[in-house]
């Protein structure tokens, strides 16, 4: 019995590095369900679920794999900036399914929240902050009723994101084979 109890089970661990990655996996997996952003042309949508907190998705730009995002509420503005808080920027990669929150607050960058020469570790709990962040909210967003049958673009505007880059119709999963 005493052999029994000395035992230690090995039980595998997964490094931080590990756990971002499956953040991102996890990221992926809420935003494709939630809003299918990889059928979306560039421009700007508009979920509403009539609680009056719009939740704003901009298309930003399009890659052959990638895609540029930014999820926020439309109502909510940030004090100081005027922009709309909260608000996450987002780099969907669509051939290799991962979602990575890039930042998180319009008028703060990495750079001001940990510096402009941070340690690697400091870094990496930074990104795992941001996409636990993303995780939370996605989850959120699908529980208050979200998703692509709330979502609908929004007709011309001065408000417009970034120029869109290229390629709309020549990702991998538009391609014909």
């Amino acid at each position: 019995m005493s052999s029994l109890a000395s035992r230690h089970l090995q039980v595998p661990q997964l490094s931080r590095f590990g756990w971002l990655m499956a953040l991102y996996a996890e990221n992926h997996a809420r935003l494709v369900r939630l809003f299918e952003p990889g059928d979306l042309v560039g421009g700007t949508y508009l979920s509403r679920i009539g609680d009056g907190l719009d939740l704003r998705l901009d298309v930003i730009a399009r890659h052959a794999y990638t895609s540029e995002l930014r999820l926020a509420y439309d109502a909510l503005p940030d004090p100081v900036t005027g922009e709309p808080d909260p608000s996450v920027y987002v780099r969907l990669y669509r051939d290799a399914r991962q979602a990575e929150a890039t930042h998180c607050y319009v008028g703060r960058r990495w750079q001001d929240t940990i510096g402009m020469f941070p340690p690697p570790k400091a870094v990496l709990g930074h990104r795992v902050r941001m996409n636990t962040f993303l995780g939370k909210w996605l989850q959120y967003l699908a529980e208050q009723g979200h998703g692509v049958a709330t979502l609908a673009p929004v007709l011309a505007s001065s408000e417009a994101p970034c120029a869109v880059l290229a390629s709309a119709g020549t990702s991998p999963e538009t391609t014909p084979r």
